[in-house]
């Protein structure tokens, strides 16, 4: 057997692009050996809440007789958590395809199946015209997996990809597999209901459904009582969060959730992802005010920073009105409060002008980071069939680069306003160059090295800064 068939290797054999992208990121789920019969090897690509369903359905398949291995060769199911939010995410998944099903040739017990957004975007190709895949299973039928497994194991293709109104897995416990033991993701909805043009994730995960905040409340206060000091609450656009009791007596909306979860215990860091600019009330930058253990970090997508290329993404608000949302932050929460964004750079028919108003919003905002990307078509959306994507490939790449050249120079000076300030930081792991020091993070979401001392993980340590680069604050515990 090759070596790069059990690696990740093979995603350093493109040239890479000049992007900072969280659909780049690929996670392997960790081993649990408790001597289950059968073993499950989980790849997940792209956002947190795909992450975050790996979790799911790690949950449901031990409870099926699974035991996950971080060993794709010692595996008896392999399954890919995919993302069709860019066209290289979607190459990705099919070049490491192509690399298991030469194992599964030598291995023909091995059962090998597609979750997520690919899942429901390209069941036919997967199982019926390519025959790559034995099962293909949507983002809201995670439930349904042991029956297609036993379907697959019988000799059939095990297929099911709807869409639900309900589901939302509000009573599954998530096996933390690739938590650091420190931070957990709490999924608190699932679905989008806003048809940016540009986007699929409406056509692959559905329709907003909010989960019952008492259960999000109950995983809280356990990863309290396990020893977690952090946790994330996700939504494709938590902002639209809004659930209500059966018999109507309860009505919660984020704010209100918000609240909820940081009361949860003062010892635990509350952060949240991600906000849409047309949502974000005042509510709840008071609500992170009226809290210190919210952390002051909002990621606020901006896309583009002109008003006419907003309208062609059905992003639903405007520039002033983007520009005002931001001004709330800086007069609710003040300058300390970290902004991030993210910027499409080479949507259709954008021209120079418009991509310079790009660049002088992220002037205007000074973001303390972002993720950018240059325009990538998608099947199926609403840009793919009412707009041309007409914009060179090398001059969307130009465009990009001088985005993330700026957003460089903004990191470096928003990471130099901590130097000669006390950070309380949330110590996470050892740093990545030395063992010698810690790695954590701050109530900003930004990155603090210092000298491990005494103190370990899920240590608070109030730190010191004194120097900076535009990734990371170096300093001295105090």
């Amino acid at each position: 057997m090759s070596q790069a068939l059990l690696t990740l290797d093979f995603l350093d054999k493109e040239t890479p692009t000049p992007e900072a992208t969280p659909s780049g990121e690929v996670r392997v789920s960790a081993a649990t050996r408790t001597g289950r019969q059968r073993k499950l090897y989980i790849e997940s690509y792209g956002c947190q809440m795909n992450f975050s369903d790996s979790e799911i359905v790690s949950s449901i398949l031990f409870n099926e007789g699974f035991d996950t291995t971080d060993d794709l060769a010692s595996a008896d199911l392999v399954l890919l958590n995919t993302c069709s939010i860019r066209e290289k995410a979607e190459q990705t998944v099919r070049m490491r395809l192509s690399q298991i099903n030469s194992h599964k040739k030598r291995n023909p017990g091995l059962l090998v199946g597609v979750l997520g957004c690919m899942a429901e975007r390209l069941k036919s190709k997967f199982l019926e015209e390519e025959k790559i895949v034995d099962l293909v299973v949507g983002p809201d039928a995670y439930r349904d997996l042991p029956q297609l497994i036993s379907q697959v194991d019988g000799g059939q293709k095990g297929v099911n990809v709807l869409l639900s109104r309900e589901e939302t897995y509000a009573d599954i416990t998530p096996v933390r597999l690739n938590s650091n033991g420190v931070s957990a993701f709490i999924s608190i909805m699932r679905g989008c209901d806003n048809m940016c043009s540009f986007c699929v994730v409406p056509f692959t995960r559905g329709r907003e459904r909010s989960r019952d905040a008492h259960s999000i409340l109950r995983e809280a206060a356990d990863l309290v009582a396990a020893g977690y000091k952090e946790v994330t609450l996700l939504g494709q656009n938590v902002d639209s969060y809004k659930w209500a009791s059966a018999d109507g007596t309860e009505h919660v909306n984020f704010a209100q959730l918000l609240e909820k979860v940081a009361l949860v215990s003062p010892e635990l860091r509350v952060r949240f992802s991600t906000s849409h600019p047309k949502d974000i009330t005042d509510e709840v930058l008071h609500t992170m005010a009226r809290y210190d253990n919210i952390c002051k970090f909002i990621h606020l997508p901006a896309q583009s920073g002109n008003s006419r290329v907003l309208a062609l993404m059905n992003r639903t608000y405007d520039r002033p009105w983007y520009e005002e949302r931001v001004q709330a932050i800086r007069r609710i929460l003040g300058d300390d409060c970290a902004i991030s964004s993210d910027m499409i750079s080479g949507f259709c028919t954008e021209t120079e002008q418009e991509h310079q108003d790009t660049l002088s919003l992220m002037e205007f905002v000074k973001y303390d980071m972002a993720y950018m990307f240059f325009y990538s078509e998608r099947p199926g959306t609403l840009a793919a069939r009412k707009l041309i994507d007409d914009i060179p490939l090398e001059v969307k790449k130009r465009r990009l680069q001088e985005i993330i050249d700026l957003q460089q120079i903004h990191s470096a000076q928003r990471n130099q306003r901590g130097v000669g300030r006390v950070h309380q930081v949330l110590v996470e792991n050892f740093s990545k160059r030395s063992k010698e020091h810690l790695s954590g993070r701050n109530s900003q979401n930004q990155v603090v090295i210092f000298p491990k001392q005494n103190f370990k993980k899920g240590d608070y340590v109030n730190v010191l800064v004194h120097s900076s680069t535009a990734s990371t604050m170096l300093g001295e515990a105090v």
